[in-house]
């Protein structure tokens, strides 16, 4: 029973279905062609047979017709073996021969028909078609029947040569099917499998690739199908096509998993720096105040410096909270901001706080409304000005530019170092080369982009000498 139930759940390769179904149509195909010619076989053979029939009709009307023929005179030269004749008279006399072949095969004589083959025979009824009778020990008989004064005239000749003919006939088509099923079926195996072959290559890329250790690290995903079998003209090749793109979609995925991981692994380092230097600021000024109590002017000095670091650290860890909420994807507030006037009042503390920058806006003469969170907007707005301001020598020319799609704040200051412009916007990305640092963690960009996303716009940035522009795109109310 357990053999059993492992064969009946023992899964069929695509192989084995496919020769199933080549073989299942040829025996099917065979047995089609095999019956219409045992058919037409048959019939034309009857045909030949009820003509020879009347042949042995003919030969057998002659003269003194309706008595018992008895005398082996009575069959004409070159009638064939086995012919029967018979008269079966109205009064009841009747009698008929059947030609043989001598035993020593040198001739032909008659047997004369017994009382039982006779009685087969007087069962017949008169017709102009030969009918198929039974005669006892001499086998099946195709025989005419000839109605005349006195009585009736049989006729015939056996159908065994009909039957040995059909029979071998049918032989013959059962053995050239078992050839032809058992070349079906060879012929099939191999062309299936060899075309199959592209299959078991992609199978074996497949498993090449799951081997591969995914969970960490940087992946070299160099595993794929090869070209010849990514036509998409056939269905391997779309099969194969397939595959190469979800293999490009996990390579992509993977590489963005593992920056992703150096992101993070980054971040936690530079957070830990950034963190550490306030907290060893603070530590280093408590031991002084500890070591001099009484000493006013350490103690103020170790206080404002204690305050200062503290501000510092405080506004850096608020900067990463907010950054971690943003990524968390915590929903900022959705109302309508007046941009107009968000820019006019961080334009106007920037020229306090900078001027010997020259700050210029462009404004259309209606007033800018769009949906977002007011806090967060004057964040970004502020950060992209401080970032302006800190980062470009005096006498710049910061331009702040607004539409209907959002503002863009552009400088004429040295811009960003063409290998630093692709990375501005990520976490603790600092300008140092290209730009004159005056503190900062190097948060500004990020927070803008993080924020910016979460209101459902986009930060662009466009950087050469001479020539910078951040474009901040956001939704119109």
């Amino acid at each position: 029973m357990g053999l059993t139930h492992r064969l009946r759940h023992r899964p069929v390769t695509l192989t084995a279905r496919l020769v199933a179904v080549v073989v299942l149509l040829v025996v099917f195909a065979a047995a089609a062609i095999g019956v219409a010619t045992t058919v037409a076989m048959r019939q034309n053979l009857d045909q030949r047979l009820d003509a020879d029939v009347h042949d042995t009709m003919r030969f057998a009307l002659g003269p003194g017709l309706l008595r018992p023929p008895g005398e082996p005179d009575d069959f004409g030269p070159g009638e064939p073996f086995g012919t029967l004749r018979a008269v079966l008279l109205d009064d009841g006399d009747a009698g008929g021969q059947v030609l043989d072949e001598e035993q020593d095969g040198a001739g032909s004589t008659s047997t004369a028909l017994d009382e039982r083959q006779l009685d087969a025979l007087a069962d017949l009824r008169a017709s102009t078609d030969p009918q198929t009778v039974d005669v006892p020990g001499l086998g099946s008989y195709r025989v005419l029947v000839t109605e005349l004064d006195g009585g009736r005239v049989v006729a015939g000749l056996p159908r065994t040569e009909v039957e040995q003919t059909i029979a071998d006939l049918v032989w013959l088509e059962v053995l050239a099917t078992i050839v032809g099923v058992l070349a079906a079926a060879t012929a099939g195996a191999f062309v299936v499998r060899r075309q199959l072959a592209p299959l078991r290559d992609m199978a074996g890329t497949a498993h090449r690739v799951a081997e591969l250790p995914l969970a960490t690290g940087e992946i070299a995903l160099d595993e794929r199908v090869p070209a010849r079998l990514t036509d998409d003209r056939t269905e391997v090749g779309q099969v194969g096509n397939a595959l190469n793109t979800l293999l490009d979609h996990v390579e992509s995925s993977l590489t963005a998993r593992h920056r992703s991981e150096q992101q993070v692994r980054q971040f936690v380092a530079d957070a830990s720096h950034e963190l550490r230097t306030p907290l060893a600021t603070i530590a280093g000024y408590s031991e002084l105040a500890r070591r001099h109590p009484d000493d006013e002017a350490a103690l103020r000095t170790a206080l404002a410096k204690v305050e200062e670091e503290s501000s510092r650290m405080t506004s850096l860890v608020e900067d990463l909270l907010l950054l971690a909420r943003l990524d968390a994807g915590r929903p900022l507030a959705a109302e309508t901001v007046d941009l107009t006037s968000l820019l006019l009042e961080a334009v106007a503390d920037a020229r306090v706080l900078a001027p010997e920058h020259r700050w210029r806006l462009d404004l259309p003469d209606h007033a800018l409304e769009v949906r977002g969170d007011e806090r967060r907007l004057h964040q970004v707005v502020t950060n992209l000005l401080t970032n302006a301001r800190k980062h470009t020598p005096p006498g710049t020319t910061v331009t702040v530019r607004a539409d209907s799609s959002g503002f863009s704040v552009h400088d004429d200051g040295p811009g960003f170092a063409p290998e630093l412009a692709g990375q501005a916007f990520e976490r603790f990305t600092r300008g140092d080369r290209a730009r004159h640092r005056e503190g900062g963690a190097g948060l500004g960009l990020a927070l803008v982009e993080a924020i910016v996303g979460a209101l459902g716009g986009t930060v662009g940035l466009d950087s050469r000498p001479g020539d910078t522009t951040v474009t901040v795109c956001l939704q119109p109310r």
